[in-house]
């Protein structure tokens, strides 16, 4: 083999990976299973998509090996298959932000436009916790919380917020976090709590990136 050719070879698997990030419902596949394991009907009533188009996009996933297949019955669930996949998307979103003015106009318009108090980062939440000056809520759905979520987080789904709020603790700064820095459920969930008079402000990063920071994360027993 030549030098030529390996370089060819090279980067045709290089655009093989290109190609199957390409398509904007694959990578939101991939920001979900990035939260927990789905099947296959759970990922296509979550980005709208029917069932045979959703199977299809998975397994153009898998074929480039992003993700990741178990059968149980006659249901199929998928998976990242590590946390290469994981660094790669953060890596993306990164890239894009940087790079492509739409990606900032949107992140001012809609995420920045709601912070009356700047987000949170990572490594201070820790730090709060540790000495019991915050509370953590976790407004993803309960099936991603149980799969991992903050140490001590409750789990208050977005749609549930409003039941709960007269037992959340006025005197004490709420943080609530969702599935990463794009996600809409935090920021939503802190206009709820700030107009019920609470102290509240949003995570900057979401419990994938959390884990990747190497800060420690809970499974729910059962």
């Amino acid at each position: 083999m030549t030098g030529r050719e390996a370089k060819d070879r090279l980067y045709a698997q290089f655009g093989r990976l290109a190609r199957a990030v390409s398509n904007p419902k694959r990578i939101e596949l991939l920001e979900l299973l990035a939260q927990a394991e789905r099947s296959v009907e759970e990922l296509a009533a979550a980005t709208g998509m029917g069932l045979q188009n959703t199977s299809a996009q998975l397994q153009v996933l898998a074929r480039v090996r992003l993700v990741e297949s178990r059968r149980e019955g006659k249901r199929v669930f998928y998976r990242l298959s590590d946390d290469g996949v994981l660094r790669f998307l953060v890596a993306l979103r990164e890239l894009a932000r940087d790079r492509l003015a739409e990606v900032e106009q949107v992140a001012r318009d809609y995420f920045e436009a709601r912070d009356a108090l700047e987000p949170i980062g990572a490594g201070e939440l820790f730090r709060r916790l540790a000495r019991g000056q915050t509370l953590v809520i976790d407004v993803r759905p309960v099936e991603e919380y149980r799969a991992g979520h903050i140490p001590g987080a409750l789990s208050i789904p977005l749609a549930e917020l409003g039941t709960h709020i007269q037992a959340l603790p006025a005197a004490k700064e709420i943080v609530a976090y969702c599935r990463g820095p794009y996600c809409v459920l935090a920021p939503q969930a802190v206009e709820i709590l700030r107009r019920a008079g609470l102290q509240a402000r949003r995570l900057r990063e979401g419990l994938p990136e959390w884990r990747l920071a190497g800060l420690p994360v809970e499974v729910a027993a059962g």
